[in-house]
């Protein structure tokens, strides 16, 4: 069922639970222990309770639901998702009744533009196999899965052509779930428009991705609006948020026995975070922050500046912090705090400061670890 226009825009998060200790995105177990789809959707059970205790109404699964599930050399993982039907549309159901929007993000790897035919030919089965999960979850054109244009190969638009072929050869299932995103490094905006002209595929919005790569120079409401558009009335959007990190790298570099016995350890210039002893096999450099990476937590200031340009425009928006959720537990009440207008957008009001308060102080006593896990889709240190 589409969500009402009137329905407060939705945050979410991706894949990784850190507000509560012991939630699992999913079965890790490696393939001999026989890891199976049903155990990751017990696991991911428990993860909607989570969401609907805390009043989070987004999430995106992680694209290792189901494991080994297309492992080209692992047979007997391969009707995983049929034989999780049952499950899959009980899980579906659950979501629905919380009113919980659900997504994949496919991993790096899945490529509709490579140049090898046999990457290209995994990457559908990999899309179709995370589209049947969809479908058989009985969600509507609202879950989705959001890929990037991919490689340049050295050749940007020949890579960018590539796409529409590999887009031609997906079946209908996983073109009525793909969205395009913009990326930080490769791909832009203008570039994702080029390809939803030629193909209708729908876009996904990033913030941080399109200040870090816009060479067209594309107005940002005026683009923003572009991709809205691009989804079919009835459907509501969404977009990706997240600010850039902003502190100092922390790189550990290995001392060669050279240096060791030189004495010249450290380099004339190089700022390192502590003396580095007579002997020491590792230096940590500091370095400046590189832009592409995702902060731990959203700038709050930032966060309602881009919402007050996008007044008047409905899409949900998934938040792209490295402290996951408890980013967001963190947003809220700061939403409320320093920007009301904007949190009555989100359905966050007055009502909600003593809730709010109790997560913030929670999160202020008992303290978090970010993910230092790359993000599926951050750019590259």
């Amino acid at each position: 069922m589409p969500t009402p226009p009137d329905h407060p825009l939705r945050l979410g998060f991706p894949v990784k639970v850190m507000g509560k200790p012991g939630l699992k995105s999913g079965d890790t177990r490696r393939w001999q222990a026989s890891p199976h789809l049903r155990c990751s959707l017990e696991q991911v059970d428990k993860v909607l309770d989570y969401l609907a205790s805390e009043r989070l109404d987004m999430y995106r699964l992680s694209s290792d639901l189901a494991p080994y599930a297309t492992h080209p050399d692992m047979p007997q993982f391969h009707d995983m998702v049929r034989e999780s039907d049952a499950e899959l549309a009980a899980f579906g159901a659950k979501a629905r009744a919380l009113g919980i929007r659900l997504s994949f993000h496919p991993s790096q790897y899945v490529l509709l533009n490579s140049p090898d035919e046999a990457l290209t030919a995994k990457s559908i089965w990999d899309l179709s196999s995370q589209a049947e999960m969809l479908d058989r979850m009985g969600l509507d054109d609202e879950a989705v899965m959001v890929t990037h244009v991919g490689g340049v190969y050295d050749d940007h638009d020949a890579s960018r052509e590539r796409w529409l072929r590999g887009w031609e050869r997906c079946p209908e299932h996983v073109r009525r779930r793909l969205v395009l995103e913009n990326d930080d490094l490769r791909f832009s905006a203008a570039d994702a428009l080029w390809i939803n002209e030629r193909t209708g595929v729908r876009l996904i919005f990033d913030y941080q991705h399109f200040w870090c790569l816009n060479p067209e120079g594309l107005d940002l409401r005026d683009t923003l609006e572009r991709f809205l558009a691009s989804w079919p009335i009835g459907v509501r959007p969404k977009i990706h948020f997240s600010s850039p990190r902003t502190e100092m790298r922390e790189v550990k570099q290995k001392i060669t026995a050279k240096q060791r016995a030189s004495g010249k350890t450290v380099r004339a210039g190089e700022l390192v975070k502590a003396p580095v002893k007579a002997g020491a096999r590792v230096k940590t450099v500091l370095r400046p922050p590189v832009w592409t990476g995702h902060a731990d937590f959203t700038n709050p200031f930032e966060f309602a500046t881009f919402m007050r340009t996008a007044a008047g425009l409905v899409f949900d928006v998934m938040m792209e912090g490295k402290a996951k959720d408890i980013s967001l537990l963190k947003l809220r009440p700061d939403l409320l705090r320093y920007a009301p207008d904007v949190a009555a957008r989100f359905g966050i009001t007055a009502a909600d400061a003593d809730a709010l308060a109790a997560d913030e102080a929670a999160l202020a006593s008992g303290g978090a670890a970010a993910d230092e896990a790359p993000d599926v889709d951050e750019g590259e240190a």
